[in-house]
């Protein structure tokens, strides 16, 4: 049965034909007589048409039969970009599963979460994707026992342990099913010849082209928090915090790959799912170029902008409490200034953190935060409070940043807090929540850049940018710095952090 349910096959076909990797991740090719599953970059000689199975999901591919191909490595292909297809059910619990598998009770404590029955969840899954949840979440589990084999020296109970399997019997069976090879073979396959310091890890995580880069890091770097982030030299690196355990990871560009290339120093391998997949959140590697311009370029202002920016993205965040103070400090002060006072906050209230050059702090907790006096450290009463009511209610479970099932009801509540309007609360779910659509249509760069007198005209002229609003706010952001580099050759984003017009 052919699952490629929202590419025809027809273009399936001919990005298989071109190797193209715009299409990369977006769909996975079944050669039947191998019995293999490849991307759609795969160097291996081409197959006939008559031969080939297009599926949506690599998980889909593995239902039908087909074991992962060891030349091309499905491991490693670019997310598939789960709002593309599906319904906002799956979206989702695709969300959930990435980030905690089905380990909290399973499909039906998923299917509890989202307020369905788990048979109706499973009917969503395989019409959407061709697969059960419990597909994707193994499908997903052997795929990064795959890279922890290919890519690092762990050892085989280590890694069993990291990629959620339990126990290395049920390790071994598992890889040994799909790939028809021992963990042991697979890693002499892979000749890894370089080997990395004890807790230290190199992963190649990749994305479909175009990527800015440049772009990325000049959004980042003006915002960064002194002490918990630097960037310099072409990079981007940062103290992390996950279970009372503490680590950093470093990220660079590797354009002929079409990766970042993220160093990562943590002690509990355990966590390394986690990380990685922040932080191809954070980096937005699982966004589909073609769609977002496809969605956007009918607006000429926006045109322009995509032509001089290809691949520009939506920076995300590791955490988004501390993006969500971080925009709190910033409301009506310039981006320098926020981040002096963030800098301030880490340096007082944060734990001390011996990483790399520049890397000192660890980001307070909402604990710490929610009982400290945080004025002091030069902020006016009424933000100051407005930080620690945050702090108290995600302390209290009143707001939870993880695990997020509606975005709108995030929003509602955020702004519930007093000091919080739409436009933090859009900010936030745009950066930390990584909502395509997220759109602070407050913005005062954003008015400016089109023209405009008041949110409302702006919000009536985003209709036309649906589900990619949170792109276009990225791209208006950036044309300031268009004008300017016609006459400076200059490159910076607006020098306000937050510029609403709505009460703060």
């Amino acid at each position: 049965m052919n699952w490629c349910m929202h590419l025809d096959w027809r273009t399936c076909s001919r990005a298989r034909l071109s190797r193209d990797p715009r299409f990369d991740g977006k769909f996975f090719i079944g050669v039947i007589g191998s019995g293999v599953y490849c991307r759609s970059i795969c160097p291996a000689p081409t197959a006939k048409e008559k031969n080939c199975r297009y599926f949506p999901t690599a998980a889909a591919a593995a239902e039908a039969g087909f074991r992962p191909c060891l030349r091309c490595r499905p491991e490693c292909s670019p997310g598939t970009p789960a709002w593309i297809g599906t319904s906002n059910t799956v979206s989702r619990a695709l969300r959930l599963i990435g980030e905690t598998g089905l380990e909290d009770g399973g499909v039906e404590a998923l299917a509890s979460r989202l307020g369905i029955g788990s048979r109706h969840l499973r009917r969503l899954f395989l019409k959407h994707l061709g697969a059960t949840p419990t597909a994707v979440a193994h499908t997903r589990r052997l795929h990064f026992a795959k890279k922890l084999i290919d890519e690092t020296r762990l050892p085989m109970n280590q890694i069993a342990l990291a990629s959620g399997f339990g126990c290395v019997r049920r390790f071994n069976d598992g890889i040994r099913r799909i790939y028809h090879r021992t963990p042991s073979q697979i890693r002499h396959i892979a000749r890894q010849k370089q080997s990395q310091p004890e807790n230290q890890y190199l992963f190649r995580l990749r994305f479909r082209p175009p990527y800015d880069w440049k772009a990325m890091l000049s959004f980042l770097a003006p915002r960064a928090i002194p002490g918990v982030e630097a960037v310099e030299n072409g990079c981007y690196r940062r103290s992390i915090s996950l279970h009372d355990d503490h680590g950093w990871f470093e990220i660079s560009f590797d354009e002929p790959n079409h990766a970042l290339l993220a160093r990562v120093e943590f002690g509990d391998p355990r966590s390394l799912f986690f990380i990685t997949e922040r932080i191809r959140a954070m980096f937005d590697l699982n966004a589909d170029w073609a769609s977002i311009a496809n969605g956007l370029k009918t607006d000429p202002q926006l045109a322009c902008c995509m032509k001089a920016h290809p691949g520009l993205r939506v920076p995300g965040c590791w955490n988004g409490f501390e993006l969500a103070v971080r925009a709190i400090l910033g409301q009506q002060i310039s981006v320098k200034g926020a981040s002096t006072l963030s800098g301030r906050l880490a340096a007082k209230f944060g734990r001390p953190f011996t990483g790399p050059a520049g890397i000192t702090r660890i980001f307070p907790s909402p604990e710490i935060i929610a009982r400290s006096r945080i004025a002091a450290i030069g902020l006016p009463k009424s933000r100051a409070e407005t930080i620690r009511s945050l702090a108290c209610a995600v302390t209290d479970g009143r707001i939870d940043f993880e695990n997020v099932l509606d975005a709108t009801e995030f929003r509602v509540r955020l702004q519930e807090i007093p000091g919080i309007g739409k436009w933090t609360a859009e900010y936030v779910a745009m950066r930390a929540l990584g909502e395509p659509d997220a759109f602070p249509s407050g913005d005062l760069g954003l008015l400016r850049a089109l023209g405009l007198s008041n949110p409302r005209e702006l919000e009536h002229r985003a209709e036309a940018w649906r589900p990619w609003r949170a792109y276009a706010a990225m791209h208006l952001w950036s044309m300031p710095r268009d004008r300017a580099a016609s006459s400076r050759q200059s490159l910076q984003f607006p020098v306000m952090e937050s510029a609403s017009l709505a009460p703060a």
